[in-house]
């Protein structure tokens, strides 16, 4: 499914993943939260899972938590604050700018955190109950992990409201 065909939206308080094409609703999967779900993400470590309009940067077929789907995290919203709270520099926000212009991956290692995605269950073993919660990620159960990333074009937009 071409990215300009669907796009996702994910619904915090409800639990749940949508995936629509052509504004007609597809699939509904429920999903994990990070430990910190109701906040909106601020800072690396916050285990917050961000609210607002992304897209897929990336795919990872070999992700430790079975399979991802990388959001655009930080947008520019997210930049706009953090350049304000001084957290990023001017230079680190024109860079996560210049990246979401072009639709690529923004930078991930500032101090607004990184690396949010997607993805399926932890491996067993790994120490994290899978009532924990996620440390600001958005977990589906495998089987719908695969079938979610089967169907998901790079580029597809993405909503995460509250």
């Amino acid at each position: 499914m071409s990215a300009a065909d669907c796009h996702i939206v994910i619904e915090k308080q409800a639990r749940t993943l949508a995936v629509y094409r052509r504004e007609l609703l597809e699939r509904c999967y429920p999903v994990m939260l990070g430990r910190n779900w109701a906040a909106d993400k601020a800072v690396e470590g916050d285990e917050a899972t961000p609210i607002g309009e992304f897209y897929i940067c990336t795919k990872n077929p070999r992700s430790k938590f079975f399979l991802s789907l990388c959001i655009s995290y930080p947008n520019a919203a997210h930049a706009k604050r953090g350049l304000a709270a001084q957290l990023i520099t001017p230079q680190e926000h024109a860079e996560i700018l210049g990246a979401l212009a072009r639709r690529a991956i923004p930078p991930q290692r500032t101090r607004l955190g990184g690396e949010i995605c997607i993805h399926g269950q932890a491996p067993a073993g790994n120490g994290v109950a899978a009532r924990e919660g996620t440390r600001g990620c958005i977990a589906l159960n495998n089987p719908a992990m695969q079938e979610l990333y089967d169907r998901i074009a790079i580029g597809t937009p993405v909503l995460i409201n509250p």
